[in-house]
């Protein structure tokens, strides 16, 4: 089943690029339907995952490189736990809403598809892989596409964008290929299950050089200050369904590397490390606000925002106990939905306005009612108000980490203060005050791809919100195992 969830987006991808010049606007069909089975497949995995079994589940393995000789094999090996089945799911749910906000593609349209098609499965092959090589290529894999989309269907800037951020990735990348063949060739084993369950003690490198040259490339896709200075230049040139997609499912990268290999095959460095890393976490969120709140372009105000949240995934991820964990896996699925619908919102005002300063826009509300309804409900869900996803998320991460890092803590609260300020702000700024003759001639969306994409992320924002145990049940089954090996370090 998960073998299938890789192969379909592939698949439309291939079919896309084979669709004749004449009929290349078939291509956004080819890509609705392939998204859309792709994300009917991850539906089914969550429902079907059973959380009171531990392990991996719905499993997939073959040898794919046998080195007897070398002590070490590699292979195909693909399964969910509690902690990847929701970011599978997310990866579904987002590849379709990115697909429709995609609509009006005309330019190139069957490569613009297929290369979107084509990060998914990449993505899924990061979030699927239970070996350490293939976990890497995956990872590799996913920057082709990105370079691709941003550079050709970007504005502004975009080829240096796309080249900044294939730069940081692939800087952080070749360290990271570094820890894992340490790891790999000490352990005679690159299978992360084994790896985890008999963790390296000894290497021919010191392990902590191991741990941070593993951590740097998941610090620089979370992205965490000071590695983050790609994000929000890759953002504000990317097509909007580009932009969703990075920081709905691309940026958890990051924080599901931490949790899933650095943490576990390494919990006595990441122990020693948890004060620094809190420190970066309660830095991140706060630089983040600020800067967030000093920006003039509403699509980089967004961007700056995914720095500050995402340094609550890192805050949880300091604390490094369940609830903290649990924390920071719920605020990377609730910040997927949450940013990428602010993306959405803000694609869309774009198109019509075809500004994005904030100082030009004014009484947006009067015009779109329904975009400046789901703006303000986006906005409210990120500053995290209760009854919404992103509250359980930020709560829980809290809660976590209150203990352990209480000085961290306290600057991740103040965050949210500046969370408020800035969304506030930017609500009112745009969506606010006497409707001007500039803006006379605006419509709604009123598209069914626009509402669509839209109320499917209203809907999973408002339902986790309301009832955490969607998420919360799965996520707690796939963190208790990695939980209970940090609780056992001293």
């Amino acid at each position: 089943m998960l073998t299938l969830f890789l192969l379909l987006p592939v698949t439309g991808a291939v079919l896309s690029l084979f669709l004749p010049e004449e009929k290349q606007h078939d291509a956004k069909w080819i890509a609705l339907v392939f998204s859309g089975a792709a994300f009917a497949v991850s539906v089914v995995v969550f429902a079907l995952f059973n959380a009171s079994v531990p392990g991996y589940q719905f499993v997939n393995t073959f040898e794919w490189i046998a080195a007897s000789d070398a002590g070490f094999r590699i292979r195909y090996t693909v399964g969910v736990d509690g902690l990847s089945a929701p970011l599978v799911l997310l990866l579904g749910l987002l590849s379709v809403v990115s697909v429709l906000v995609s609509w009006r593609i005309e330019v190139k349209a069957k490569q613009y598809f297929a290369w979107l098609l084509f990060m998914e499965t990449a993505v899924a092959g990061v979030f699927l892989s239970l070996d350490l090589i293939q976990f890497f290529l995956f990872w590799e894999l996913e920057l082709l596409p990105m370079f691709m989309l941003i550079s050709q269907w970007g504005s502004g800037r975009r080829l240096y964008s796309a080249t900044k951020f294939l730069i940081y990735t692939l800087a952080g990348s070749a360290f990271m290929l570094v820890g894992f063949l340490v790891l790999g060739a000490t352990a005679g084993t690159f299978d992360i299950a084994e790896l985890t369950a008999k963790p390296v003690t000894q290497a021919v490198v010191p392990l902590t050089f191991v741990f941070w040259a593993i951590m740097l490339a998941f610090l620089v896709k979370l992205p965490t200050f000071p590695v983050h200075t790609w994000l929000p230049d890759a953002h504000t040139d990317a097509p909007t369904a580009v932009s969703v997609m990075l920081a709905g499912v691309l940026l958890k990268m990051g924080g599901y590397g931490i949790i899933r290999i650095a943490l576990p095959l390494l919990p006595q460095q990441a122990h020693d490390s948890r004060l620094i890393l809190a420190s970066l976490a309660g830095f991140s969120v706060l630089w983040g606000a600020v800067i967030t709140l000093r920006q003039t372009d509403l699509k980089r105000l967004v961007a700056y925002s995914s720095v500050s949240h995402m340094g609550y995934v890192l805050l949880g991820v300091s604390a490094m106990g369940s609830l903290g964990l649990s924390g920071a896996a719920m605020q990377m699925f609730t910040h997927g939905t949450i940013t990428g619908l602010l993306f959405v919102v803000v694609g869309l005002i774009y198109d019509r306005t075809h500004t994005r300063e904030i100082s030009q826009m004014s009484g947006l509300m009067h015009r779109m009612p329904v975009v400046g309804t789901v703006f303000v409900i986006a906005g409210l869900a990120s500053l995290g108000l209760p009854g919404m996803s992103g509250f359980v998320a930020e709560m829980t991460t809290f809660l976590g980490s209150l203990d352990a890092h209480p000085v961290a803590t306290a600057a991740g609260i103040f965050g949210v203060v500046l969370s408020a300020g800035y969304i506030l702000w930017t609500v009112q700024r745009v969506l606010h005050g006497p409707a001007t003759d500039r803006w006379k001639e605006l419509t709604d969306a009123t598209s069914w791809w626009e509402v669509t994409a839209m109320a499917s992320l209203v809907f999973v924002i408002l339902a986790v919100g309301i009832y955490p145990a969607l998420l919360t049940t799965a996520v707690q089954a796939g963190i208790a195992p990695i939980a209970q090996i940090m609780e056992g370090v001293s």
